[in-house]
């Protein structure tokens, strides 16, 4: 496949560009600034914007077969940047019909385990309430990606780690994995990539957790 990746120099970007081009996969890496992005290979090519415009962005979707975005806040202070740049990412999208789009979110804004004990329950509250700001945004973005027409999968993880890629973690469409309370960047990474294809992921949140 074709596919372009945004937020291609963060912690989940860098894994999803490694492992597509692993699996064969032909990769469009968005960068700001391509020093920071440390995987190489014959099947990728870096485009350099600063997102500041949907008309920039339009020959890094142009043609592709499926769009992966791991743009976010990286501290309250960036809080609003997911809704914006992803509504860039949309336009430029629809402007060049490309309908496959994959985001991170994250697991407070989607609904909790059913069988959530009171444990999770008040973590979830506390991140919740520190995190609120960033937490606006991102429901901010899932709103515009459901306007948007697209055929989006919001991907939602729980407290991310650096940890080696295991293959092994739970998913759940339209909620989220019992008792999940980590997950490992590679292997959000992993789960994006495998949700791409998957048609039953298609206008879902889904939850993955170890």
């Amino acid at each position: 496949m074709k596919l372009t990746v945004f937020g291609a120099t963060g912690g989940i970007g860098q894994e999803v560009v490694r492992q597509a081009l692993g699996a064969g996969h032909h990769v469009t890496a968005v960068v700001r600034d391509p020093a920071r992005l440390s995987v190489t290979g014959e099947r990728l090519e870096v485009f350099r914007t600063d997102l500041s415009d949907s008309a920039s962005v339009r020959p890094a979707v142009a043609g592709r077969d499926a769009v992966l975005s791991g743009l976010g806040a990286r501290s309250r202070k960036d809080a609003g940047v997911a809704t914006r740049l992803t509504r860039t990412v949309l336009d430029a999208m629809r402007a060049e019909d490309v309908r496959r789009v994959l985001v991170v979110s994250a697991a407070p804004v989607g609904p909790e385990p059913q069988d959530a004990g009171w444990l999770d329950r008040g973590v979830r509250g506390i991140v919740s309430a520190v995190l609120r700001d960033v937490y606006t945004d991102l429901r901010a973005m899932e709103e515009e990606l459901a306007r948007s027409g697209t055929d989006w999968t919001v991907v939602r993880p729980p407290r991310l780690q650096d940890k080696p890629l295991s293959g092994r973690y739970r998913t759940v469409v339209g909620g989220f994995p019992s008792k999940g309370r980590f997950v490992g960047r590679a292997d959000v990474a992993h789960a994006m990539l495998a949700m791409t294809e998957d048609a039953g992921t298609l206008k879902q949140g889904v939850g993955v957790a170890y």
